[in-house]
C-alpha cells in the first residue's frame, strides 16, 4: 500500500466509497434510479418502486401483476424458521427476530449459494415477501393476533399493515403504510446500504449481506431513531408540555455536557436544509388524524420543530413523522424499525446486486495512532 494516503474524515464524511445507479442523495432531492421521491410517493405504489430498484424499470400493468404475484407467493416461512421464532423469548428484540429470521432463511433458499444475477433477482423478491411475513408473524406471535392472509388485490403496504395488526386497515391507513415504505426504500451509502454492499464485495451470498444490513438498522442513530421520536412525544404528553421539555433538556445538557439527552428525528447528514421526506409524510400523517381523532401528534411535533428551527436552525428528518403516524394505524413502537426493513429490502438488493456485477473488494485505509514502533522484551524484563 502506498504511503500516500487520503485526508482522513469522521464516519467518511464526504468521501466518495463507490459509484451506484440505484439512488442518487443530493441536499434538495432523493431520486430512485433517476425518478423523483415526491413523484413516486404521489403516483406509484411501492410494489412498483421495488420493482424499478430491484429490476431497474418501472412496471407495466402486465408485469406488476406478476411481480406483486411472486412477492405474495413468498409470504410464507418454512416450518424450521417459524419453529425457531416460537422458541425465541418474547423479549427478543424485533430487529434481531429478523436478522435471524434471514439468516435461516439462507438455508432454505434453493439459490442460497448462487450469486449469479437471475439468483439474485429472485431471492430479491422473496427476501420482499419473507421479511414482510416474517414482520407479521412476530406481531401475531407477541399479542396474540389473527392471522390476517395476503390480499392478492391489495398494495404491500396494505397488507404489512393488516398482517401486523390482525385485521384490515382503513384504505386510507393502508395507502400511507404502502407510501412510507416508498419513501424508506432507498437511500444511496448509508450505514445500512453499505454494509451490505462491504459484505457483497467480498463474494458473500445475498442473505450474509442482508443480515449485516440489518444488523446496521437496528442503531437508534440509524433505523431506530423513528422509534426514539415516538418515545419522545409520549414523554411530552401534550402540546401546552413542549416548551418546559425542551427548556428542561436544554439545562439539562448545559449541566452535563458529557452526558447530553439528544432530540430524536432532527438533523440530517446529507439535507441540512430540510428532509423532504419529512414534509410529505406529515402530510399524510396530517390526513390519518382526522380519521383517527389524534391531531395531538402532530401539533406536539410541529410545535417542537418550529423550536428546534428558531433555536437551532435544524429541520426534521423522515424518522420524526413516521413515529406519529405508525402510531396512529396502531403498529407497537418496537416494531417501527423493522417497517423499514420490510422497505430498505429492496435498496438494500438493488446495490448488492450492482456491488457483484461491477466488484472490487472494500478494503479502505486507516490512521494509526496508536504508540510509536517499539521492540519486544524479553519476557524477563518486561
Amino acid at each position: 500500500m502506498s504511503d500516500t494516503k487520503a485526508k482522513f474524515e469522521a464516519g467518511l464524511a464526504g468521501v466518495v466509497a463507490g459509484q451506484t445507479a440505484v439512488g442518487e442523495v443530493t441536499q434538495t432531492s432523493l431520486r430512485y434510479r433517476g425518478y423523483e421521491i415526491a413523484d413516486l410517493a404521489a403516483n406509484s405504489t411501492f410494489e412498483e418502486t421495488a420493482h424499478l430498484l430491484i429490476h431497474c424499470e418501472l412496471p407495466n400493468a402486465s408485469q406488476l401483476k406478476d411481480f406483486r404475484h411472486r412477492v405474495q407467493a413468498a409470504m410464507n416461512l418454512p416450518k424450521q424458521v417459524t419453529d425457531v421464532v416460537d422458541a425465541m423469548p418474547k423479549s427478543t428484540p424485533p430487529m434481531d427476530v429478523l436478522r435471524t429470521v434471514v439468516s435461516i432463511l439462507g438455508h432454505y433458499d434453493p439459490d442460497g449459494q448462487n450469486n449469479a444475477k437471475s439468483a439474485n433477482l429472485g431471492k430479491s423478491e422473496r427476501l420482499l415477501g419473507q421479511i414482510a411475513c416474517a414482520t407479521g408473524y412476530w406481531c401475531r406471535r407477541m399479542g396474540n393476533l389473527p392471522e390476517v392472509k395476503p390480499d392478492p388485490n391489495a398494495t404491500h403496504g396494505f397488507n404489512l399493515l393488516a398482517m401486523m395488526t390482525g385485521k384490515k386497515p382503513s384504505e386510507l391507513a393502508g395507502r400511507v403504510m404502502d407510501g412510507t415504505l416508498v419513501l424508506y426504500a432507498e437511500h444511496e451509502f448509508n450505514a445500512s446500504t453499505f454494509t451490505a454492499r462491504t459484505i457483497a464485495s467480498t463474494l458473500a451470498d445475498m442473505h450474509s449481506a442482508v443480515t449485516g444490513a440489518i444488523g446496521a438498522l437496528k442503531g437508534p442513530l440509524h433505523g431506530g431513531a423513528n422509534e426514539a421520536a415516538m418515545h419522545q412525544f409520549l414523554s411530552i404528553g401534550k402540546v401546552d408540555n413542549v416548551d418546559n421539555w425542551f427548556n428542561e433538556l436544554e439545562a439539562h445538557n448545559k449541566a452535563n455536557p458529557t452526558n447530553k439527552r439528544l432530540i430524536m428525528g432532527f438533523g440530517h447528514r446529507v439535507y441540512k436544509n430540510g428532509d423532504h421526506r419529512a414534509a410529505i409524510l406529515r402530510d399524510w400523517s396530517l390526513q390519518l388524524s382526522k380519521e383517527t381523532g389524534q391531531k395531538h401528534w402532530i401539533d406536539m411535533a410541529d410545535r417542537l420543530q418550529k423550536i428546534m428551527l428558531d433555536k437551532k436552525n435544524i429541520h426534521p428528518n423522515t424518522d420524526y413523522p413516521a413515529a406519529h403516524a405508525y402510531y396512529q394505524m396502531g403498529i407497537p413502537i418496537p416494531l417501527y424499525t423493522p417497517i423499514f426493513v420490510c422497505s430498505r429490502i429492496t435498496g438494500w438488493c438493488a446495490h448488492i446486486i450492482e456491488q457483484y456485477e461491477n466488484n472490487r473488494i472494500i478494503r479502505p485505509g486507516s490512521d494509526y495512532i496508536g504508540v510509536p514502533a517499539r521492540d519486544v522484551q524479553p519476557i524477563s524484563k518486561r
